[in-house]
């Protein structure tokens, strides 16, 4: 499929494809277009990009002409979010590792958020020098119409020192930033127990959330006049559900539980609905099978919602005109997985992400009331022939649970008896999905089939499964992996002496315990930024946190003293090891420690196993630096292609 490209927009960025297979440089750096956001007028368009250098750019265009408005050099800095505040405003939100004075737990990832008029390239750090407040915030500003005119909601900390008490405390506090008059007002004042608020269309406070890390119980206030209501409660062990936005009406708010499924408890869960809209009169609702929510540009006020049915995602609009326009251009990509990145305020100008199962995924403009669709650029540089098919699998695990994943095929190979590599996902509470997926993309372009299998306590399968996974950290957990691996050997796809097991995260844990806690299967390991210690691993989380009863309820255990880690902790398994084994670790990893792996090598060392150790410097827990993340990628291929060929 040829695609046409806006003219100019990025024309340094894409050069012809080779015959060959392309390079890993192709699939390991970081996205050519990570974001573009259009205006809320939709005459100019925002791209948060990354040249060939791994620098990152922030470049606005004119749509009538192609014009460059702004642009600003990035470097190497973290790009997490880009958005308009108005038709002359963008705001860039980005992240650092730091440690804060005054904040106990060490480094952390901390967001800023950096405000730009791009017609005059004034620049503003929002809370920057605010009285009583960090200069950080917990999650990029919002947009909300206020007077008729748009303001930025920020969330943020603010100090409050009580009454009688010889020192102040930090409390999650919501400001708002008026564009006109550039004067920064506290909306509201944290105290203990809020974990979150939401704001209504207007800039007035509706919903406050509340929740005991010791107790678990959480609580959920809307506002009810000149009064709180309680409109929720419960008790959820697993964490606070999350505010995700307004409800479909200016008085309700739509939250996001970890887990509705209740703690160790799989006989009578059913699938309750992780996401609700609540009401202050107490009710709630939303279809179960919603996940990415969307909103009205101008009213913030819910209007629809993207749905995965099976492997076959889908949006659904409350408003049947709207649901008729998408649908109209999801209809111009046949074949294709086609998603929503923005819209101008009229929702006459959409920008879209496509996915082409032989082409990888692109942007492209719609514009509704032209009739008319153009692309604009590839998210990587690839061409045809380096894109390899991704079919969905589903087998038996042993005691005949139902587990479901994903099978990338490298080009021009017949499918059998291939050399296979395993690549659970992290969290373990996450999910792969369907369509294109850098690393198992990049693995398959050297000769290598790709297995990513959404084994027992993924999410996005119903709380019943999720539930399945209490208790079965490297026990069903990692059996669900192994039996993905043996049902494609018994299928004759794969060599079932050529298989090696790679994961990041949780998935990095599933790596080293598939060749610990497990044995014989194997040819090699690969743990990115892996949890291998667990007792270290609890240690190192807050005591009665909502984190640390996540683990514990994962791992089956009471906690960091338990006996029962030995049996699934892969540094203290590491005498069993029978393959080698290849470390990787961001040394600025804030969610798995690096010293999870510097232990793993130490006790690999001493039970005199071969292994490997490659730090990262400066990556995070997330491979969010292009260098880096191709570092991984490169030292994982080489260590891949000699311990088990390809060919």
């Amino acid at each position: 499929m040829k695609r046409l490209f806006l003219a100019g927009l990025l024309a340094c960025l894409f050069a012809a494809a080779s015959v060959n297979a392309a390079p890993l440089e192709a699939y390991g750096r970081l996205p050519a277009i990570e974001d573009l956001q259009i205006s809320p007028d939709g005459a100019m368009i925002a791209g948060s990009l990354t040249l060939p250098n791994d620098k990152r750019q922030i470049i606005v265009r004119k749509l009538a002409d192609n014009s460059v408005v702004y642009f600003i050099e990035g470097g190497s800095v973290k790009v997490r979010d880009l958005r308009w505040a108005s038709p002359r405003h963008i705001v860039i939100t980005t992240s650092r590792t730091a440690s804060a004075q005054g904040i106990q737990g060490g480094r952390r990832e901390y967001l800023s958020a950096l405000l730009i008029d791009v017609t005059t390239s004034k620049t503003k750090q929002l809370l920057a020098n605010e009285e009583a407040s960090m200069n950080v915030v917990t999650r990029p500003p919002e947009v909300r119409m206020i007077d008729g005119a748009p303001s930025l909601i920020i969330y943020g900390y603010r100090h409050k020192t009580e009454r009688g008490a010889d020192r102040s405390r930090l409390y999650l506090s919501v400001f708002r930033y008026d564009l006109a008059s550039g004067r920064t007002s506290v909306l509201a004042q944290g105290d203990d127990g809020i974990d979150d608020w939401e704001i209504g269309p207007s800039g007035e406070v509706v919903a406050k959330s509340l929740y005991n890390q010791r107790s678990g119980r959480w609580r959920l206030l809307i506002r009810d006049g000149a009064d709180w209501k309680t409109v929720a409660e419960e008790v959820l062990p697993l964490g606070s559900p999350s505010l995700r936005g307004l409800g479909r009406t200016p008085g309700s708010v739509v939250t996001l539980s970890p887990a509705a499924a209740q703690e160790g408890d799989t006989a009578d869960v059913g699938d309750e609905q992780n996401l609700r809209e609540y009401r202050a009169d107490g009710s709630w609702d939303l279809p179960s099978s919603m996940r990415g929510l969307i909103y009205d540009p101008s009213s913030s006020l819910l209007i629809g919602a993207s749905e995965l049915i099976g492997d076959q995602g889908r949006y659904v609009f409350f408003d049947p005109k709207a649901d008729a326009a998408w649908k109209a251009i999801a209809k111009a990509y046949p074949g294709q997985q086609v998603s929503l990145t923005s819209w101008s305020q009229s929702r006459r100008k959409i920008v879209v992400r496509v996915e082409d199962p032989t082409m990888g995924p692109a942007f492209a403009l719609a514009d509704l009331d032209k009739k008319s669709a153009s692309w604009i650029g590839d998210v990587y540089k690839l061409g045809e022939d380096d894109v390899a098919l991704v079919k969905p699998v589903s087998y038996k695990a042993q005691d005949g649970l139902d587990i479901s994943g994903y099978l990338t095929l490298p080009r021009g190979k017949d499918p059998k008896k291939l050399p296979l590599i395993v690549l659970p996902h992290g969290g373990p509470a996450t999910r792969d999905r369907p369509g294109f997926d850098w690393w198992s993309q990049a693995l398959a372009s050297r000769g290598y089939a790709v297995l990513q299998p959404n084994f027992r306590g993924s999410d996005g399968f119903g709380d019943r499964f999720l539930a399945a996974g209490f208790g079965e950290w490297g026990r069903k957990m990692q059996t669900d992996v192994s039996d993905g691996v043996k049902h494609l050997a018994k299928e004759g796809v794969i060599d079932l002496k050529r298989v090696c097991i790679v994961g990041a995260s949780y998935g990095g844990y599933a790596a080293l315990a598939g060749v610990t806690v497990e044995q014989g299967l194997y040819r090699c390991s690969v743990s990115v930024n892996g949890v291998a210690d667990l007792k270290r691993m609890l240690l190192s989380t807050p005591r009665r946190s909502s984190v640390l009863r996540y683990w514990t309820n994962f791992m089956g255990v009471e906690g960091a003293r338990d006996r029962d880690l030995d049996a699934i902790s892969p540094a203290v398994l590491a005498a069993r090891a029978d393959a080698p084994i290849l470390l990787i670790h961001g040394r600025d990893d804030t969610v798995v420690p690096y010293d999870q792996s510097v232990q793993m090598a130490r006790a690999l060392k001493q039970a005199g196993k071969p292994h490997e150790f490659v730090t990262l410097p400066g990556e995070d827990h997330w491979l969010s630096r292009g260098d880096t993340r191709l570092q991984m990628l490169q030292s994982t291929v080489a260590f891949l292609e000699r311990e088990n060929p390809p060919n």
